[in-house]
This record gives C-alpha cells, structure tokens and sequence, in this order.
C-alpha cells in the first residue's frame, strides 16, 4: 500500500483489463446478495424493491468515476490511502491518511462480519433447530477458523480465490436459472396500492434504506485502485475495470433480484418466521427443483461465505501493517510473523472487529449491521475522496490525467447526493441504534489516535508538513500517445 509510484525491482504491472474485471466483480458478488434481497423487499415494502438495485448501481457508477479518475492519475497500492494523502497534505498533514486507515479497521471486518451473519443464516436452513446460542458459537468458530487459517501462513492464494469465485457463479447462476424454470410475472410485478408515490411518508426512508442495501451489494468495484501499481496501462484500464464491472454485476443483481421476486412470494420475505427471509435462495432452489437441489446450492453459498470472509481478513489485515511500514500509523502494526510472515497485529485487530460485528448483527439485525458499517465508511472514505478530486484539480493542475471524469462534476455531486442520503437517513432507518453519532464518535476517537502518533512521529501538527508530489513529477505510465 506504498504511496510511491511503483519502482525498480517493485511491483510488475501484469494485470490486464479482463483480469481486472474479474477481481472487482469476485469482491462485489459474495454473500451479499443472498441475504440481502429480502432486505431490500422490507425497506420498500413489495416487489418495487428492485428500485433498490438500480439505484445502489447509479450511486456506484457515479461514485466509481471519482475512484477512475484518481485511480488513473495516481496508480500506486493503496488506493484511497493515496488519494487522500496526495490531497490533503497541504493542510493537515498525514491527518486524512491515518483517518482512513483508522476506519478501514472498522468497516472492513464489519464488512466481513455480515459474510459470517449469512453463513449463519444460511445453516439454518439446512439444521432448521439451530438455536440462537448455537448459530453465535457456530459463527464465532467460523471466524476462529479463518483467523487460524491465516494465521499459519497461506500458499496459493491465487487459486484458492479462483475458486471462491467459481463457486460463486455456479450458485448465483443455478439461482437465477431455477428462479426462471418457474418464473410467475404476477409475483415479480404485482406491486402493493401507493408503491410509488413519492408524497408518502414511507417512500423515502424506504429509498434510503434500500440505497444503503444497494450500494453495500457493489461495495468492491473499486478493488483494482488498491491494486494500481499491479494494472497494465492504469490509465484505460482502471477506469473500465470499474465501470464494466458496475454494469456486469449490476445485470446479474437485476436477474437475480426479479428472478427471485417472481418465485417467492415477497410477503414471505418479510416473514421472520419463514425461511425466505434468511434464505431466499434455498427457497427458490426448493420450490424450483426440489430440497435435494436446495440442499446443494445451500452448501455451495456457505462455502462462498466462508470464501468472502477469508480473502476478506486475509486482505483487510494488510492496511493497517502497509500504513506502519510506510510511516502512517502505529508502528507495532507493521510487525510480521517471524515465520509465515502475515501481520499480526493487523489480522488479530480485525478478527477480534469481525467477531463483535457479528455478535452486534445476530442480536440486531444484519440491516443495522450494514447501516453501521456504510455511515463509518461514508466520512472519511466516499465524502473526502469526493472533495479531493476537486481538491487535486486545483492543488495540482498539472497532474498526469489519462482519464478525466465525464460531464464533470456533475457525477461528483450526484455520488455526494448519495452518499449524503445514505448518512441522513441512518438514524432515522436504524431507530434506536445511533449510526451516526457512533460514526461520529469513531472519527473523534480517531483524531485522538492520530494526536497520540503524531506526537511520537513529530510530525504534523507536532512538526514539519511533509508535502510529497510524487506523482505530480512522476514519470507516465501510458504508453506514447494515451
């Protein structure tokens, strides 16, 4: 996650635009949308919930042509970490950096900690008397296990994430093609008296719900930007990455959400008590082809499960130990195992995040669990990378752009909207549960931690600035004439 540009004897720039594709479009589609559907259909209350999905996509592209255009401008490891560091320098330091990486240790294992939520979920189907104390213990020892796992050392990473993402398609695709062998167009597009009348006091906390929901199934099309130094031509290749894999994943949601609507009655998705509201897709595979058929495509959604929340830790414990070792957070975080060479601290940090995450979302909801983890992100992440487009365009308006945004700043402003709908609604769609001020909270206990570092690292505001315009002088990375 060095914010240098890629030197000597560094990173080898291999990965093209299909395999880039691919790798945004393996982080986007995990668990997600097995659990989520009948989330989306409580939030809007009827099968409009596709609204949902659409909107999360229109957020995601917008919001994917503010990651394009830093991503191609400064295509080193680490993504926003560089973003943020590049734009903000100038006046506070090394401030914004560490405050993304501070967040990142919260909303990454969160993140993770919702794949173990529908793991959990989705055994129950196949053990239906798991009890509450039983389905904690079980989820508790999923995490153990993968920390374990990653705690000896990992070899073939390359493959054991080919076939995550292989068992993934495999079961998305048998959802969408059982979902079509008895598709009912009354089911998928019956909707409920006054679905959308914008007037009504329920649309739109409905909206923002189902926004939240939405924008969580793409969460990772922005995965190639941590990985710029790796990408063959960044500057066309970053940009349609993310785009290609919005819309890519954005057809298969499509399918798959009105699919699903068109088979399971969605009065049953909101019945606690059904086990299409914890396991829409064996409900599908049940009434398509049988419980034998459910029974299978069950197992193979726990193992993706399992899959997301292993590649997920296994990448996740790596931001805080790149960020020490380049000088931008607590020291201790950059140690590495003396033998497997794994960071310790980094990976026991967000096992021990992931395991309250999931305590919090099994004795919740996994709706709240997702609230939580979106408005952390929102601040720090999607509102200040935003700002420092705008920000790098006039502190560095001789910066190498190989992309620059279209129709600019118009998406910038309607990735703001968004993102700024998702944050106002929280409280109000998680009643009781205070998403914003623990967000809040979190970003001041965060500017704490940075006062107690930068007062041992003497620097800013205990020392000099540090202004680095690595990227402003140097070299292209584009072939001649891009």
């Amino acid at each position: 996650m060095s914010g240098s540009p890629p030197a000597g004897g560094g990173f080898v720039r291999r990965v093209g635009l299909f395999q880039a594709t691919a790798i945004n479009m393996s982080q986007m589609c995990g668990i997600g949308p097995f659990v989520t559907i009948p989330l989306m259909v409580a939030a809007f209350g009827g099968p409009q919930a596709v609204i949902g999905f659409i909107a999360g996509a229109l957020l995601a592209l917008a919001d994917g042509l503010v990651w394009a255009e830093l991503g191609a401008a400064m295509p080193g490891s680490g993504g926003s970490y560089v973003y943020l560091r590049q734009a903000f320098q100038y006046r506070t330091g090394r401030l914004m950096p560490f405050l993304f990486v501070w967040t990142a240790m919260l909303f990454i294992p969160l993140i993770m900690s919702t794949g173990v939520v529908g793991f959990v979920q989705y055994l129950g189907y196949l053990a239906p008397h798991l009890g509450r104390t039983a389905g904690d213990l079980v989820g508790l020892g999923v995490i153990a296990l993968v920390v374990l796992l990653l705690w000896r050392g990992i070899e073939n990473i390359a493959r054991i994430t080919a076939v995550m993402w292989a068992v993934m398609v495999t079961s998305v695709l048998l959802v969408i093609v059982a979902a079509a062998s008895d598709f009912s167009p009354h089911l998928a597009f019956t909707y409920p008296a006054h679905a959308f009348e914008l007037t009504s006091g329920h649309f739109w906390p409905g909206f923002a719900a189902g926004l939240t929901i939405g924008i969580y199934d793409y969460l990772g099309y922005n995965t190639t930007a941590y990985m710029g130094a790796e990408i063959k031509d960044p500057g066309r290749t970053l940009p349609r990455s993310i785009m290609f894999s919005i819309l890519g994943i954005m057809a298969i949601y499509l399918l798959l959400q009105i699919g699903t609507l068109g088979i399971v009655d969605w009065h049953r998705m909101t019945d606690p008590n059904d086990i299409a509201s914890t396991s829409v897709a064996s409900a599908v595979l049940e009434k398509a082809w049988g419980k034998g058929a459910a029974d299978a495509v069950t197992v193979l959604i726990l193992i993706t499960a399992f899959a997301s929340v292993f590649t997920g830790l296994l990448g996740g414990s790596r931001v805080p130990c790149d960020a020490a070792r380049d000088r931008v957070f607590f020291r201790p975080y950059a140690t590495l195992h003396p033998r497997h060479r794994f960071p310790v601290l980094g990976l026991a940090t967000m096992g021990v995040v992931t395991a309250v995450g999931f305590l919090i979302g099994r004795h919740t909801d996994l709706a709240t669990l997702i609230q939580l983890l979106t408005t952390v992100m929102v601040l720090v992440q999607a509102l200040a990378q935003i700002a420092a487009v705008t920000v790098l365009r006039k502190r560095q308006p001789g910066l190498h752009r190989p992309y620059r945004m279209w129709l600019y700043p118009v998406p910038s402003l309607v990735a703001l909207v968004g993102w700024l709908v998702i944050y106002g609604y929280a409280d109000r769609n998680s009643p009781g549960r205070h998403p914003i001020e623990w967000s809040l909270a979190w970003l001041a206990l965060g500017c704490v931690a940075f006062l107690v570092w930068a007062r041992l690292e003497k620097v800013w505001p205990f020392g000099p600035k540090e202004v680095a315009e690595e990227y402003l002088v140097a070299p292209r990375t584009e072939p001649a004439g891009a």
